[in-house]
């Protein structure tokens, strides 16, 4: 048990040295080292947000192979799967496709129905963790590390996040955030200079985007994730990819 302590905390106290060390590094410079570091045991996850394709743009850019894995939670929105074909054109890339469990999924909409999800918070949760949650945990099987398009503006259970972090709950691998610090207006002016393919629903209203059934347009001054479950209060609007303490 000492050592099992005993390592949990060097792997902290190593975190903490690359946090210091990556604190005013670039997207690219963060990229390149777990390209380096991790070889074909990083992967991005992409979900074909904003953030996700200037990754994928960042990493053709650099000439980085790193594999990349999606979450196919089977309601996602038509506007998704197209920019999804348009990347996989663009980039050259072949998606690893991670769907949910088909035992699982049947066993939820016969008990409860194709729309559960709406009656609670734990019901929402119960279909995230079927429809994304496992399907992660077996993406990241093998891995020692994984890139998220996760940035602190995007909502209030994020503004403290890090570059570097340590995923406890997939076994104390290392979650990467490359574009943490990055504001909304960088993000877009990447894109923009860059021709990047993005998903056609950012023009609609759509600044984060999911599952269909749990997504909506926002009105003109709401937060960037008001149509995430917007039936919900903000402090439960995670999935549970990236829940507090899940790094």
């Amino acid at each position: 048990m000492r050592l099992v302590k005993l390592m949990a905390t060097t792997i902290r106290e190593s975190t903490f040295d690359l946090n210091e060390q990556f604190q005013d590094s670039s997207a690219e410079d963060i990229l390149r080292w777990a390209a380096s570091e991790f070889g074909k045991s990083v992967s991005l996850a992409c979900s074909f947000g904003a953030e996700d394709v200037a990754l994928l743009d960042i990493l053709a850019a650099l000439g980085l192979s790193i594999p990349v894995f999606v979450l196919d939670t089977g309601r996602l929105h038509e506007e998704t799967y197209d920019v999804m074909q348009r990347c996989r054109l663009r980039y050259g890339i072949e998606f690893e496709i991670f769907a949910p469990d088909t035992t699982r999924l049947q066993n939820l909409i016969r008990l409860k129905g194709p729309t559960s999800f709406y009656e609670s918070v734990d019901s929402r949760r119960e279909c995230c963790g079927i429809r994304k949650v496992e399907p992660l945990r077996r993406a990241l099987q093998g891995q020692h590390a994984w890139i998220t398009g996760l940035r602190r503006e995007q909502s209030v259970t994020r503004s403290s996040l890090d570059k570097i972090e340590i995923d406890e709950v997939h076994g104390g691998i290392l979650k990467l955030n490359p574009l943490a610090d990055w504001a909304e207006e960088q993000l877009w002016q990447y894109i923009r200079s860059n021709d990047v393919p993005y998903n056609a629903l950012h023009d609609q209203g759509f600044p984060s985007i999911g599952c269909a059934p749990c997504t909506r347009a926002i009105a003109a001054g709401e937060d960037v994730r008001a149509g995430r479950w917007w039936w919900e209060s903000p402090e439960h609007k995670e999935c549970g990819l990236h829940q507090a303490g899940h790094a």
